[in-house]
């Protein structure tokens, strides 16, 4: 019998296994599943070079948010330990200055020991409006940036403001390529997958109706079924 192809989720700040779960319980029969620990670089090309000493040999990459920068490096460094890529909610661009701004304002809040308040500033732009009161969607949220921490989080902003673009590394992606943004993403809007579509050819785009920022537990089924079309490309 094959081996079970290996399949790695890299989420994104204030995050972790958890982000997953609706994937890993879906797919998690049919490949082997691993989610990094990205909490203690900081920086992208570290934390890029921390997934791949984490993980032997090839596999299939799936990244959001600041688990996509992380992914792109990842295509970066070693593209050819890559079999396909998935982008959910995420850019290629560097972060404009006023994004900038807005993450300094989060660290000197954390600095000031109101890390708990960080993640209350964040959740309107996380997810839909419409779900700001599911407590099936803002639970695991808050539970995943407890269990993450503040020094984690400083460093994975710090990271963060120190990335680069990645505009340029799009044209030498040749793996099966899967982009998926929600419809009304604050953070990282339509636009910036758009522009990661454009870049790498042959890739396809999703976009997640009703949705914001963390399209993989606001339409997890969609997500899913999308995901597991991907894995059948080769």
């Amino acid at each position: 019998m094959p081996d079970k192809e290996r399949l790695v989720f890299l989420p994104g700040l204030l995050c972790n296994q958890r982000l997953w779960r609706p994937q890993i319980n879906f797919l998690g029969e049919d490949y082997v599943c691993n989610v990094p620990d990205l909490t203690r670089q900081d920086s992208i090309p570290e934390l890029a070079l921390s997934v791949l000493q984490q993980i032997r040999g090839k596999f299939n990459l799936v990244g959001l948010s600041m688990g996509g920068y992380v992914a792109l490096e990842i295509m970066r460094q070693a593209p050819e330990r890559v079999k396909r890529l998935a982008l959910i909610d995420t850019k290629a661009r560097a972060d404009s200055a006023e994004q900038q701004r807005r993450r300094r304002g989060l660290l000197a809040l954390a600095d000031k020991g109101r890390f708990k308040g960080v993640t209350p500033h964040l959740m309107p732009l996380l997810i839909h409006p419409d779900r700001m009161t599911d407590e099936s969607l803002t639970g695991p949220i808050y539970q995943m940036a407890e269990e993450v921490g503040q020094e984690a989080f400083v460093r994975q902003q710090t990271a963060i403001l120190k990335r680069e673009s990645h505009l340029d590394v799009l044209g030498n992606i040749k793996c099966p390529t899967q982009i998926i943004c929600g419809r009304q993403d604050l953070i990282t809007p339509l636009d910036c997958a758009e522009e990661i579509q454009a870049g790498i050819t042959g890739s396809e785009l999703l976009v997640v109706e009703s949705c914001g920022h963390l399209a993989n537990l606001e339409a997890p089924d969609l997500v899913n079924k999308t995901l597991k079309n991907w894995l059948k490309l080769f």
